[in-house]
Formats: C-alpha cells, sequence, structure tokens
C-alpha cells in the first residue's frame, strides 16, 4: 500500500497508456497476477509512479527488458536475485 496519491488507470488515460505500453515488454510468464499479491495496478510500487506517467513507463519497460526471455538468465535465477536484493533492501515487495 502506498502513502501517497495515486491514479487509477481509468482516471488518466496517460496512465493507462503508460501501464499497458510497459506490460507488453514483460515476459509471458509475468502476465498472470498472483492473487494474493495483486491489489491492483494503484496498490505498492507500480502506483507510487502513477503522478509521473512516463517515469512509470520507463522504469517498468526497464526492467520488462533485463527480463527478456532471450537473454542468458532463468526466471528462478531472476526470482532469486530479487529475493535477495529485497532481503538486503529490508524491502517487502
Amino acid at each position: 500500500m502506498t502513502w501517497i496519491k495515486t491514479i487509477k488507470m481509468d482516471e488518466d488515460p496517460r496512465v493507462k497508456a503508460a501501464m499497458e505500453a510497459q506490460r507488453k515488454l514483460y515476459p509471458q510468464e509475468y502476465a498472470t497476477p498472483v492473487p494474493a499479491v495483486d491489489k491492483g495496478s494503484e496498490a505498492g510500487i507500480t502506483g507510487s509512479h502513477t503522478l509521473i506517467p512516463d517515469a512509470l513507463y520507463h522504469s517498468f519497460a526497464a526492467f520488462g527488458a533485463m527480463m527478456a526471455p532471450d537473454l542468458p538468465l532463468k526466471r528462478h535465477q531472476h526470482e532469486m536475485i530479487a529475493t535477495m536484493v529485497s532481503v538486503t533492501n529490508r524491502c517487502h515487495y
């Protein structure tokens, strides 16, 4: 949950366009939300970027590019790295 103002996709066409464009860059296996974690696109780290749609797109598009399936790391390796970074940063995301 973010503690700053967030904008819903249906409230601002720029936010909707940024969300949809960056999602196209994610590998297919990331397309299915995890029900226990998915609280909507306005919750959490993604929602915190909705005040600046260009930043939202570029930040998350970079993540999508780094997860490209043609790169040498597999998904389980990405998840292992992400877990260690989160633990190191004491982040619950």
